[in-house]
This record gives structure tokens, sequence and C-alpha cells, in this order.
């Protein structure tokens, strides 16, 4: 054993005849009787102290941690005392993603997590704690996808303190810990009557992005950030290869969710929605910060455009103008029925038409086909109908012979 046990209600001293003699110290009877020591990995010495009659347990746990130090599994005792908040701040400063991820983990971590768990010790955390953590986040109302996130933040920072040898086992991952699971929601497309109503209400200057959202996919950001030069009318493409993104309020430019760009069919009726749109309100311009608020500044001629010259706020946008279209159109304001129902809607169209999952998740810019099937498989023609709608299209016209009916061949 490296370490040792040291007894600090007796010490040894000279006696007669040269032998030494046990003696009581002047704490004898007081105070923790017991105090193991060792040498950590970094060179200074580590303790800790038990009671009396507890010299046994003393020596298993410096067992314990020698034998730690040799498997390379050594956590300091001390480093577990870190409280959470401390622990949330060097994570935090740490990371290393996208400006407006960081923005909304920093956010939900302190409003939902520091409150209830910033002044523990990461040591003393147990998965008790987290169950009634999660349980208020539940009492106030916020929605299981939220709390989900939230959770899922925590997760990772937790992780990140079993990485650093800071703690031994993460709360979060306790077989009694269980994530809260989102409320099924079977979404419901939106019709072209209810599309092209919203449409027009619309000011003039916005109705060509109903008609790339709900034509071509493309989320609100990236209709936002899309320039001239992305669209090629000759080959029949929109090149997604950027999005507007707010930043704690302020506009920039950024790569598509995920860092994920994308080319997406162009259909004749975008893309003349598209030339119209350019021919009453020329593209111009704009400048705003590339990935972050302080990040290098990037031009674009972007085809939309606010009535001052400037990139469109999304929030203003909504607001201003997504909302009052709304309320002329008779929608409910909602959030299933933001601009993000016109993917749905595209989604939809493509698979009743027969576009497989795997062309659909590339074209709305996924990072997994089983997240889009996830999503819209119950938009997915049933088999019942396949195979109606196929028996009808080899019916339709008629037995060429006596042999009876020929398969159609289609084009």
């Amino acid at each position: 054993m490296a370490g040792h046990i040291q007894d600090r209600w007796y010490k040894t001293q000279p006696g007669p005849a040269g032998k030494t003699v046990r003696v009581k110290t002047d704490r004898h009877g007081t105070g923790l009787r017991y105090r193991a020591r060792y040498i950590g990995p970094d060179g200074t010495e580590k303790s800790k102290s038990f009671p009396d009659r507890q010299k046994r347990a003393a020596e298993m746990w410096l067992s314990g941690i020698e034998a730690d130090m040799a498997r390379g599994q050594y956590i300091d005792p001390q480093a577990g005392r870190l409280t959470v908040r401390q622990h949330a701040e060097r994570w935090l400063a740490s990371l290393t993603m996208d400006p407006s991820t960081f923005v909304s983990t920093e956010t939900r971590i302190r409003l939902h997590v520091l409150p209830h768990l910033g002044s523990r010790s990461l040591d003393s955390l147990r998965p008790i704690h987290i169950r009634e953590w999660l349980r208020k986040l539940e009492d106030v109302g916020l929605a299981p996808a939220y709390q989900r996130v939230i959770f899922a933040n925590l997760n990772a920072m937790l992780a990140a303190a079993v990485d650093d040898r800071l703690i031994p086992h993460n709360p979060c991952r306790s077989s009694s810990v269980k994530a809260p699971k989102p409320e099924p929601r079977r979404l419901v497309p939106w019709g072209s009557e209810r599309v092209m109503g919203v449409r027009s209400e619309l000011p003039e200057r916005y109705r060509a992005m109903v008609d790339l959202a709900g034509g071509c996919g493309m989320r609100q950001g990236e209709v936002l950030g899309l320039a001239a030069d992305d669209v090629d009318f000759a080959e029949g493409v929109v090149h997604v290869v950027r999005q507007v993104k707010l930043i704690a309020g302020r506009q920039v430019f950024a790569l598509p969710k995920g860092g994920k760009t994308r080319t997406v069919p162009l259909p004749e009726t975008v893309a003349r929605a598209i030339e119209a749109h350019i021919a009453m309100f020329p593209p111009v311009a704009v400048t705003l910060p590339w990935r972050a608020v302080d990040g290098s500044p990037f031009a674009a001629s972007i085809l939309f455009r606010n009535a001052e010259g400037n990139a469109v706020n999304r929030t203003t946008f909504n607001e201003k103008a997504w909302h009052p279209a709304l309320d002329k159109a008779g929608v409910p304001r909602g959030r299933e029925n933001g601009m993000h129902a016109l993917r749905h809607f595209y989604a939809s169209v493509l698979l009743d038409a027969g576009e497989s999952i795997k062309a659909l998740s590339e074209y709305l810019g996924h990072h997994d086909p089983g997240f889009t099937l996830r999503t819209y498989t119950h938009l997915m023609p049933s088999s019942e109908k396949r195979t109606r709608e196929a028996v009808n299209r080899a019916f339709e016209s008629g037995p060429d012979t006596d042999d009876g009916p020929q398969t159609a061949q289609r084009g």
C-alpha cells in the first residue's frame, strides 16, 4: 500500500532501552482518529479522515484509491467539490459550436438548471435530485419537448464532468432517471387552398417566400438568406447554401442548419413566381456578419428585403406579416401554423406523389432519413391506396387482347 494510515490519537516516541512506545497525543479522544494519506497523480498529498474504530474502513478506502490509480480511473476527491454553477461556467466556456446553438444552450442552463441545482456540489448530486428537478420543470408548465432538450443539456454537462474526472458517475444516466418524453404529435399538413390563401394575404414583397418554402421545402431562415445567384433557372434547381439567423436578437448569415448545404429541384411554378418577384423587387446586396455577431462581413444579393431595404428579421416578419396573414385567411395562430408548416406541406405533396423518403430527406436537409421517416411516416400513402391506384392504372385503358389486361407502362 503506497499510502498509509495515520492514527492521530497516538504517536510513537523513543522509550527505555531504545525501544519505541505509543503515547497519547493532545488530540486523543477528540475529532476523527484515522487519516488515510496518499500522494495523488499530481504530486500533492491527499487525505481523508475516519472516526474511531474505523481503521479497516480507512484501509479499504485507501486500497480503492490505489486500485483506481493503477487502472487509470482515479478521481480526485476534491474535484467534485466544484458546484454545478462553477462547472457549468467552465463547461460552457469550453464549448465549440454554432453561436446560436451556444446562446440557446447557455440560456437553458442559466434559466432552468442553475436556479435549482447550481449551488450543489457535483459530488453531492444523486439521481433523486435529478428526478426532483425534472418534476419541477414539469410543474412550471414547460413543454415536454423543451424539457427534453434541457435534460439533454444537463446530461451532456455532467457527462463532461465524468470525462474530466470530476465525478465517477453521471446521475442523469441512472436507471431510475427517465428523460422527458415528447408528446406524440401527428402532423396535419396544410392543403393547397390554405397555402394559397395565406400567400394572398401577405404583403406582395413576401409572397414568393411561400412558393419557396412550400414548393422547395426550404426553412424560413434559408428563404430569407437566398440570393439571386443561388437560383439556377437553366438547370431548374435551387442551391441552399446559407440562411439568416438570429443570435441574441441580431442577424447573421450562416450555413443552413447543421452546416448542411443542398440542392433542391425548382418547379416551374416556383421559378415563375421568383422571376416575377425579381422583376418587381430587384435583388440588392445586403451585408451581415458571417456566423457570429462579431464575424467577418459577408455580402449577398438576397431576394427578400423589408421595406427599408434591409434583411428581413424573422421575428418582425412573423409578428407584422405572417400572423396578420393567418388572421385574414382564417388560420389559427399557433406553433403548428408557423411558416414551418409550408415544409410539412411540401413533404406531404412529395410523399403523396410517391417520392422516396431518402430523396425527401435530402431535399429537406435532414441529417438522417430515419428522422424524416419518423416525422412523416403517417403521411405516406397506405399499401391499400397504392394497390387500388396500381390496379386502376392497369385497367383504366381496358384489355388490349383476349388474354387479359396488360400492365400499364409508366414513362
